[in-house]
């Protein structure tokens, strides 16, 4: 497989405010980090704290009300080929082929059918499709649908992997496996992954650094380095060491969950209260 490039992410005092006037919201206020190229770095935080809304910029999808995205230095405005995004629900198009998705993107950008289909059939061995090319996605499990989508992106050789919960949907087995497919791909290609995850053992597990974001308008709270050694196996899992650091994420984002549950957590006390 091809290596990739730099895919150098910066944010800088980013805010995305949605709706207007009484009924806005202020999904991220003021988000700054950078991500070097070819590190694996994870959003964690409590639900609906902007982690989404922070990838769909990196991506192109939403445009900062305030603040800028740059990849190299490249102001992000629109989306291009240089990032690749994989999102919970595969998105694979039903009507085509495990192949003619994998090389859809390549067709678009008018590359030849030999080369395309020889570059596809590389990434789908990657990832452990060989043999089911001819497959269409509603043939295929939920864990093998996300490693077609997984191709999909790897094939079309971009700089930076922005990924959205891509194994939410999945068993607890077919996730490890999963996490354990991204990774050893990872480490051959380095290319710059960005990946969105509520599991505090998944990005514990995947990351080289966490940003912790606090709860809505989401900022970064913490940045916790993952000093694990590479290459990482589930047996690691165990390991006081990956103990400690989920316990540092466990802390964080409780907090900040009952913070942005504040008025219910108060409400529920009350009705508990004896007469």
């Amino acid at each position: 497989m091809r290596p990739r490039g730099p895919g150098r992410i910066e944010l800088r005092d980013v805010t995305i405010r949605f709706g207007k006037n009484g009924d806005g919201v202020e999904a991220v206020r003021r988000l700054s980090f950078e991500v070097a190229g070819g590190e694996f770095v994870c959003l964690l935080g409590p639900s609906g704290c902007g982690k989404s809304t922070a990838l769909n910029a990196m991506a192109g999808f939403i445009r900062p009300s305030e603040g800028a995205v740059a990849v190299d230095g490249e102001p992000v405005l629109r989306p291009g080929a240089d990032r690749g995004m994989v999102f919970q629900h595969h998105s694979l198009f039903p009507w085509k082929t495990v192949l003619g998705n994998v090389e859809f993107g390549l067709k678009m950008r008018g590359m030849g059918s030999i080369e395309r289909t020889g570059l596809a059939r590389t990434y789908l061995h990657a990832v452990g499709l060989a043999g089911f090319e001819r497959h269409y996605p509603a043939q295929l499990s939920g864990g093998m649908q996300q490693r077609v989508g997984l191709a999909r992106v790897l094939v079309n050789n971009p700089r930076v992997m922005l990924m959205d919960e891509p194994f939410g949907a999945l068993d607890s087995q077919t996730r490890l496996l999963m996490q354990e497919l991204l990774l050893q791909i990872w480490q051959e290609v380095r290319t710059t992954i960005v990946f969105v995850t509520h599991d505090i053992d998944e990005a514990v597990f995947m990351a080289d650094r966490i940003f912790l974001m606090t709860s809505r308008p989401g900022q970064i709270k913490a940045e916790l380095k993952v000093d694990l050694p590479r290459p990482r196996t589930a047996e690691m899992m165990t390991e006081p060491a990956f103990g400690n650091l989920k316990r540092q994420c466990l802390g964080i984002v409780r907090e900040e969950s009952l913070r942005a549950m504040g008025p219910v957590v108060t409400t529920l006390s009350a009705l508990r209260r004896p007469d």
